[in-house]
């Protein structure tokens, strides 16, 4: 039986059911909302994401769920933010202009790859990468990912800590180090997919869901 409950952010953009269907593979009952009121009162939060910044903020914004997703930060509630849904943590993005974020974690989201070249990297990160943790990783972190496991990613910006010690685990893309997971005390962030990231996946899904 489910011993807990998990509301997943449905504003709109996402992977809302293999999220859902990862949070029942790992015993957690899960529960989609769009009410603030809901928000509030959640055990835990996850807030998934695919597509562009600006236009998700304001669907969360005109929609109540940011004001709710920063009190329930504030009051201590875990939330997990997974691919864009990371990138909504952090104070701004560049991403067709500058839009501001939900300010839970100090730091930007920019392009990947600014001037492409001919035979270089695609602006587009898509693929499957192993993780090197950080020291400051909080330390359920290391029971939920294994450096010899990989995770799937498919991004094209990459948020940048503003504190050293929210950068939890990275990746390496060409020249370029990539935020992979990121926190700062209640509050996660995972630019992979874990819903898409086979048993691996599911493994760092059911720290974050059970401690």
């Amino acid at each position: 039986m489910p011993n807990s409950t998990t509301h997943i952010v449905d504003y709109g953009l996402g992977n809302i059911m293999s999220v859902y269907q990862g949070l029942e593979a790992v015993g957690s009952r899960p529960l989609l909302t769009a009410q603030p009121e809901e928000v509030l009162r959640a055990e835990r939060l996850i807030l998934p994401g695919v597509g562009a910044f600006g236009v998700a903020m304001k669907s969360l914004q005109e929609q109540g769920l940011s004001s709710a997703i920063q009190e329930a930060a504030h009051a201590g509630v875990p939330i997990l933010g997974i691919c864009l849904g990371m990138q909504l943590l952090f104070d701004t993005s560049s991403e067709f202009g500058a839009t501001t974020g939900l300010g839970l974690i100090s730091g930007g989201v920019s392009p990947l790859v600014t001037t492409p070249k001919p035979g270089g990297l695609r602006t587009t990160h898509v693929g499957w990468r192993s993780l090197r943790l950080h020291l400051d990783a909080d330390p359920k972190i290391a029971k939920g990912v294994d450096p010899l496991d990989s995770y799937y990613f498919v991004h094209s910006f990459a948020a940048t800590p503003a504190r050293p010690e929210d950068l939890w685990g990275s990746v390496t893309y060409g020249e370029h180090s990539i935020a992979a997971l990121v926190g700062s005390g209640n509050v996660w962030g995972s630019q992979f997919h874990p819903e898409k990231s086979g048993a691996a996946g599911l493994t760092f899904l059911g720290t974050f869901v059970n401690g």
